[in-house]
């Protein structure tokens, strides 16, 4: 990314961040009300004396360490499953009717059917965390497999490859596009839903804290969190992004902004008419 680039998103966050502290420190009321909201100065404040304490990097762990359990249960059975339904019409039977059935129902929707199932709070999140990212994954899958063309697996099979060739060889290198993309997807939700399971039934995490914060009136706090919660988002998400291009490394790139890498083409020759 070029410098320009660089240069234009941290002009962009100091605008967001002038215009909060603008809004707050004169107090607008027009509509939208910023008196009760704290300023850009107290939230860094805050956030200065959290970060110097054991307990607020003792949350971070915890949510860390649900949304990496979650989330990488979530990847490899939503990955399984998604292929499954796609490549099997037995699994396409018997699966496909529960995905579509329980797809639309919101992962924290699902916390009381977690605390009546498992037996602590902690699995009950790691829960509800996997269910949120697996869904995302599941059907990106199941597009990006359905879309390959059937000449590259057909070539494996002309050439004595098995289904298992096939799978690993064209299915799977094929669909990975469309499976980071829902990768993204799963994680960024996975921490909407992760914060959420905290805030209602957490002991510790950053969801929980926030929650806590909230219910002593402490707003800057409250903000401290949302702060947290975004950064570790980003982080993660980015994170998914760059391996996703790591692992599709052999996809055409964009030279540049708005430019596409030109390759020769050698045009086939022409066939000769069947008489």
């Amino acid at each position: 990314m070029s410098a320009g680039r660089w240069l234009l998103r941290a002009a962009s966050l100091a605008a967001a961040l002038g215009l909060w502290q603008l809004l707050t420190s004169l107090d607008v009321d027009l509509w939208l009300r910023f008196e009760q909201f704290p300023t850009v100065g107290e939230v860094a404040s805050a956030f200065a004396d959290r970060a110097t304490t054991a307990e607020y990097w003792q949350d971070l762990g915890f949510s860390l360490r649900r949304i990496t359990i979650g989330f990488l249960l979530a990847a490899i059975l939503g990955v399984a499953t998604g292929t499954a339904v796609a490549r099997s019409r037995w699994a396409a039977d018997l699966l496909g009717p529960l995905i579509e059935v329980v797809r639309p129902v919101p992962a924290i929707a699902l916390v009381p059917v977690a605390i009546l199932l498992l037996p602590t709070n902690e699995q009950g999140i790691v829960f509800i965390t996997f269910a949120a990212a697996f869904f995302p994954v599941v059907v990106s899958t199941r597009h990006a497999v359905r879309a390959l063309s059937p000449v590259w697996e057909e070539a494996v099979l002309t050439m004595g490859g098995g289904r298992l060739r096939v799978l690993v060889s064209v299915v799977l290198p094929g669909a990975l596009p469309g499976i980071f993309g829902g990768l993204s997807v799963g994680v960024g939700v996975s921490w909407i839903c992760v914060i959420s399971a905290e805030m209602i039934s957490g002991e510790y995490g950053v969801g929980y804290r926030t929650w806590q914060a909230y219910t002593v009136v402490d707003y800057p706090a409250v903000f401290v969190g949302m702060v947290t919660i975004g950064a570790l988002g980003w982080l993660t998400s980015t994170a998914v992004e760059l391996l996703g291009r790591r692992a599709t490394s052999w996809l055409p790139r964009p030279a540049g902004a708005g430019r596409v890498t030109r390759r020769t083409v050698t045009p086939a020759p022409a066939k000769e008419p069947v008489a």
